[in-house]
């Protein structure tokens, strides 16, 4: 395996690999001394072209704890801002010999170009509202270390799904893992072409989270995305909060056993209350532990495993 693209690429038994994998990398966030020799003398890009908190942070941090060199890029810090062009500026990155790129892009499958381009490996922290694999696969990690195999747990993924990487990924990941998935959403906010797609690839979909709320065993809150939005998506923020947000009342919906997820960062007030975020069944906080175990798994896969080519 030399790239990380989309969650497709990915067999049930690799996922599965990379889990694994985290579950020892998990043990160095424990220690006093959080270092590998793992990665000494590879280098490794942080290339972002949109803002990011956990994933670059939690990238660097991977890194940095395998004894890799990390450096961190933005678009607004390199010659993409004189008007370069994305393919010249990723060939002259890849020039200087370094061993991978860790993108994020507005562009859905940015990442899929520039691996076309370069001869390192490129991992895709994020592309547009196509995909964002190592999000799903942090998710899966803290669900399975909650509830263990994941065949036949119910989770459900509320929100703006039209606006969502994470849904995309998310869905791949869960369903190859075996999980019933059912996404609940206000019509507007379904992305389009929903009903051929839950057909095909076996998921089910709800306008009414009461309904569904009781039934499951994680709930995955997603971000209103703002930022993309260029139309009136609902009404008011109040009505959405009020019937689609995790509010105090719908937490007594859930059952006793079920966790309360969301990639971050959160709109507290919004999609989901501070109640809900800080509840003793929220695992927000997990996922974020997760993403440096997981983070350091994908690059100990990519640059130091068995496959890495």
């Amino acid at each position: 395996m030399k790239h990380l693209l989309s969650i497709a690429d990915l067999s049930r038994e690799e996922i599965g690999a990379i889990l694994d994998t985290a579950v020892s990398m998990h043990d160095v966030q424990k220690r006093d001394v959080k270092k590998l020799p793992t990665l000494r003398g590879r280098t490794i890009i942080n290339f972002f072209f949109e803002d990011s908190t956990r994933t670059r942070s939690s990238f660097e941090i991977a890194g940095k704890w395998m004894s890799a060199d990390t450096i961190n890029l933005t678009g607004k810090g390199t010659s993409v801002s004189k008007g370069e062009s994305l393919r010249d500026t990723v060939l002259t990155v890849d020039a200087m010999g370094v061993d991978m790129m860790i993108i994020r892009h507005p562009a859905s499958g940015a990442p899929k170009q520039i691996a076309d381009w370069v001869r390192c490996s490129i991992v895709n922290a994020g592309d547009g509202t196509h995909e964002h694999p190592t999000q799903a696969l942090l998710d899966a990690y803290t669900l399975r270390k909650e509830f263990g195999d994941l065949e036949g747990r119910h989770v459900a993924i509320v929100g703006d799904l039209t606006h969502s990487r994470v849904l995309r990924s998310n869905l791949l990941c869960l369903r190859t893992l075996g999980a019933r998935v059912t996404l609940v959403a206000p019509p507007t906010l379904m992305p389009s072409g929903i009903t051929a797609w839950a057909e095909r690839d076996g998921f089910a979909t709800s306008y009414d989270l009461d309904e569904v709320l009781p039934h499951v065993d994680a709930v995955m809150m997603l971000r209103v995305q703002r930022e993309r939005m260029s139309g009136g998506y609902f009404p008011t923020a109040k009505e959405y909060a009020v019937t689609y947000g995790l509010s105090p009342r719908r937490l007594d919906l859930l059952p006793d056993h079920a966790v309360i997820c969301h990639p971050g960062p959160m709109n507290r007030g919004l999609e989901i209350s501070a109640d809900a975020a800080d509840a003793v069944s929220s695992r927000i906080l997990d996922q974020v532990s997760a993403g440096v175990a997981v983070r350091m798994s994908i690059l100990y896969h990519l640059l130091a495993g068995e496959d890495a080519q």
